[in-house]
């Protein structure tokens, strides 16, 4: 069931979306079609659609929080090589501290078309970032972005607090008992393929059930594998494997997705379909349609913003969330 957001006072009848500050819903949409009344919810739905989630590295799901993007390689599609040093990804992690809750530290390109990394490789770009942010004594929650398990558990050991697995757990099947077994948080997205042919699979008969279908079954994998569900985060995956169309359907559905029980995590920011609608070729020029997107996702209740452009988003989403606050003045 997908919960129809609203904002500002509450009516009687409405329900807290996710536990979240400000945020309500009085109906819901049901899967065959047709509206129902939130307060009609069977008792394991109200939870699922209205529960407040369980913290994230120590940090409330109450409101949105910014996830920093910190690509420590030579490709990535936004920003490839401006971080691959040490001494300017460090420059960077503290200032993205001073704007985030996480920051989420990469060591491979996953764009449309992207070679894989070797493990080895991967690890020499990423553990000696994550000692040297710990080093420099920045306390931010540090996220690994890794599709490998010994590159998570690298990351883990020189300092991280979590892992983003944008295969959710499909490449290495090492990676889940890693996270059970080290008790850390997991962002499990949604992709088709692997980077190189994933556009080339993005055909859905109907992307927002699949999508949520898949997320569904890697979520009871993981529990099964012995990861507390308290500690799993959902992607829906925009841009990997999705044509326009497909993200425009799953932005616009993003409420749904609170029907799986956890935190949802958005990571649209510089994609290419915001280029093609936003008449914008080079990935540096799309902020304003990354903040349209964040900002839709912050109506819609996600818990964690996914971003390049911290400073920026984060003055978006304060002002939006006082406009809230001043609808109920």
């Amino acid at each position: 069931m997908a919960p129809i957001p609203g904002a500002g006072p509450r009516p009687e009848g409405a329900l807290p979306l996710a536990g979240q500050d400000g945020l309500w819903f009085a109906e819901v949409q049901k899967w065959g079609g047709g509206r129902m009344p939130a307060a009609a919810l069977p008792e394991a739905a109200r939870a699922r659609l209205s529960a407040p989630r369980p913290a994230i590295c120590g940090i409330p799901m109450d409101r949105p929080r910014l996830m920093g993007i910190l690509n420590v390689t030579p490709d990535s599609f936004s920003d490839g090589g401006r971080h691959a040093t040490l001494e300017s990804a460090l420059a960077r992690a503290r200032e993205m501290a001073a704007e985030v809750d996480i920051l989420d530290i990469g060591g491979e390109s996953t764009r449309p078309g992207a070679e894989e990394v070797s493990t080895s490789e991967e690890i020499a770009r990423t553990a000696p970032v994550i000692r040297a942010i710990r080093a420099a004594g920045i306390g931010a929650p540090l996220s690994i972005d890794t599709r490998k398990a010994d590159v998570a558990a690298a990351a883990l050991d020189a300092g991280a607090d979590m892992v983003n697995d944008v295969s959710a757990f499909r490449f290495d099947s090492a990676m889940a008992g890693l996270v059970a077994e080290r008790g850390v948080p997991v962002c499990l997205m949604h992709s088709l393929a692997d980077p190189q042919t994933m556009q080339a699979e993005a055909r859905y008969d109907d992307v927002v059930a699949e999508v949520f279908d898949h997320l569904a079954e890697r979520i009871a994998l993981a529990e099964a594998a012995g990861i507390r569900r308290k500690r799993i985060i959902a992607d829906p995956g925009i841009g990997f494997g999705k044509t326009l169309q497909h993200n425009l359907s799953l932005l616009a559905h993003l409420p749904l997705y609170h029907d799986l029980g956890t935190p949802l995590l958005l990571g649209a920011s510089r994609k290419r379909f915001l280029g093609t609608i936003g008449e914008a070729p080079e990935a540096a020029d799309r902020l304003g349609g990354s903040i349209a997107v964040a900002l839709a996702g912050a109506r819609a209740g996600v818990q964690i913003i996914r971003v390049h452009d911290t400073r920026q988003t984060r003055q978006a989403l304060r002002v939006q969330a006082a406009l809230n606050e001043a609808e109920t003045w």
